[in-house]
């Protein structure tokens, strides 16, 4: 049986998933899931676990918290903002924004905003030079172009990234994993 876990847009796994090939003979496959699909891909079974991003319906998962991702304001390398060494979302006020799927962040009411899109569309249209876009560090960094750049938005909250999997399969094989995230080496005699 193939150990089955999926990562959302921006996680990387490669070194969790390699802690397990040395450790286990179950193979493992790493599954790229967009936000969107995370939590429908835990419930269909599509996949064991998940790498996600929340918030997410905790109803019937368990969900180990891995760490938190600073948002950014992605812009062009010609944008006035580049100027500062982090943004406010102030200083987003008066900015076209565009605004990835499934961002945890809105614009206010008044702000002229493009219509939803990918993170690589919404970091494509904002290096061209059409207005700012703000997500998580790591997704900015997974899009990133020479002709874009990214600030920190230092009055936005965090965005949470955790380790999800169905309660009603929970087992040897979940509880092997989360010890590997958790660090714990293989003569560990916690579950």
């Amino acid at each position: 049986m193939t150990f089955r876990i999926g990562f959302v847009t921006g996680a990387m796994p490669d070194r969790w998933a390699d802690t397990w090939r040395k450790r286990r003979r179950e193979p493992i496959e790493l599954v790229p899931l967009s936000e969107a699909e995370q939590e429908r891909a835990l419930r269909d079974g599509s996949v064991d676990m998940a790498i996600v991003r929340l918030p997410v319906d905790r109803d019937g998962l368990h969900l180990v918290h891995l760490y938190d991702e600073r948002p950014v304001a992605v812009m062009g390398t010609e944008h006035l903002l580049t100027l500062a060494d982090e943004v406010t979302t102030d200083d987003l006020a008066d900015e076209q924004l565009v605004i990835p799927e499934r961002t945890g962040w809105r614009p206010r009411a008044e702000q002229l905003a493009w219509p939803p899109m990918s993170e690589k569309d919404a970091v494509e249209t904002v290096a061209a030079g059409t207005g700012v876009a703000v997500m998580p560090m790591s997704v900015a960094r997974l899009h990133h172009r020479r002709d874009a750049t990214y600030r920190v938005v230092s009055d936005l909250p965090d965005s949470p990234v955790g380790l999800a999997w169905l309660v009603e399969n929970d087992g040897e094989l979940p509880q092997a994993f989360v010890g590997i995230v958790r660090g714990r080496r293989e003569g560990s005699t916690r579950g």
